[in-house]
């Protein structure tokens, strides 16, 4: 019981909290679900109330144990309580006030994440969800592998949970778990992160072709019919995912909200939101993210010899990740009575959307008349939900691990 109450904090502090509190935590995660349903609906602002209910809720699902006697959130709750420390960090030196405030509290991975749920579309997973679901998990082999092989090689567990979770290719998890389980290496791993992330338009479509013969990549999906998604369904899916993922994982909450909220936004058509997200957000994060990665490459740093190491298991996880979607494609294609084409399972790597494109693009020069994007952006985005599971899975055990 103690386990499982360390493990999916969100449920367990409900145990262990005053009766009272506990029960209003659960009346506030219901009324941020109804906030958020009235302000699609119109009768309540938008502007205001989706964003309030998605706070409300993901704020009272992701409570955690800070400590024996302290429970608290990562949205509210301050780690550091030693001034002379705090004030130490908040010393202004040209770039350490974008490091403290934006890399040390992970707030830059959030901001890309909130970006990628604007850019994303869940309506294909709802569409499909048994599959898109199944070939994410599928696509999830790179780093359960890496991990114990990481061990192998000498590296701690929180190391090896570290570059492990390059094999989902979605730069912002690999920051957010190495900026909290290790964070003296957060630099070289981020950067390989993103330089395999870029490499992946290079070596996927060979391993999409030694993989799935020719005649498999141009078959043509016979699809059934499918009602269109509204927008009211995506917001149901967005906040009742949310609520629940955040509920199990709270050490996920922040990443969790950032893409659910982000989609729910574009979703209800607050298009100045929409914008804000997109346009200053993104693009913002994404610039400082790549320009604090290169102030932080000292020469010191990247001789670390580890940073070998590193290089290696994030091949590996990259390249069995790849593998293991394709495999998810072909147990799809198995099920489904061969009515479905494997190079879709590329896809369940959740680098978005540039794998689903690259699956696409594969069918697309053997078959002109061959369409698999629709399934390929349903395994991409479920992807990014499993790689944010897995994320808060890492950052929840690991350290349980190595007491």
């Amino acid at each position: 019981m103690e386990f499982l109450a360390t493990l999916f904090q969100g449920v367990g502090t409900l145990f262990y909290q005053e009766p009272k509190i506990a029960i209003f935590r659960i009346v506030l995660i219901f009324l941020g679900i109804v906030f958020v349903w009235l302000g699609q609906r119109g009768t309540l602002e938008p502007l205001i109330m989706i964003p309030m209910g998605f706070g409300m809720a993901a704020v009272n699902t992701g409570v955690l144990f800070f400590s024996a006697d302290k429970l608290g959130t990562l949205f509210t709750d301050t780690l550091a309580e030693d001034t002379e420390s705090l004030m130490y960090a908040l010393q202004v030196e040209v770039f350490q006030p974008i490091y403290t405030f934006a890399f040390g509290n992970n707030l830059i991975a959030c901001l890309v994440f909130m970006g990628v749920g604007v850019l994303a579309d869940v309506g294909n997973v709802l569409r499909f969800p048994f599959t898109s679901m199944l070939i994410a998990l599928f696509a999830e082999l790179g780093s359960f592998v890496t991990f114990p092989i990481a061990v192998a090689m000498g590296l701690n567990y929180a190391e090896a949970a570290a570059i492990s979770v390059v094999g989902g290719a979605d730069g912002p998890m690999v920051l957010f778990t190495a900026v909290i389980l290790a964070p003296e290496i957060f630099v070289p791993i981020t950067v390989i992160a993103y330089l395999y992330l870029s490499l992946t338009y290079g070596a996927y479509p060979f391993i999409i072709r030694a993989i799935v013969p020719k005649h498999l990549r141009g078959l043509v999906v016979k699809v059934s019919k499918k009602s269109d998604i509204t927008s009211g369904e995506k917001i149901a899916f967005d906040i009742i995912a949310c609520t629940f993922l955040c509920l199990l994982l709270p050490v996920a909450a922040p990443l969790l909200l950032s893409f659910f909220l982000g989609n729910a936004i574009k979703e209800s058509g607050v298009t100045k939101y929409v914008k804000l997200i997109e346009d200053v957000f993104l693009y913002t994060a994404t610039f400082f993210l790549g320009l604090m990665l290169g102030v932080l490459c000292e020469a010191s740093t990247l001789l670390d010899p580890r940073v070998l190491i590193f290089l290696i298991l994030g091949i590996i996880a990259l390249g069995v990740s790849g593998i293991g979607g394709l495999i998810g494609g072909y147990v799809v294609y198995l099920i489904s009575g061969k009515n479905f084409n494997p190079t879709a399972g590329i896809a369940g790597v959740s680098c978005v959307p540039t794998c689903a494109k690259i699956a696409q693009h594969e069918v697309y020069l053997v078959n002109k008349r061959a369409v698999i994007l629709q399934y390929a952006m349903g395994a991409n985005i479920c992807g990014v939900i499993v790689s944010a599971i897995l994320t808060g899975l890492f950052v929840s055990v690991v350290p349980i691990l190595m007491q």
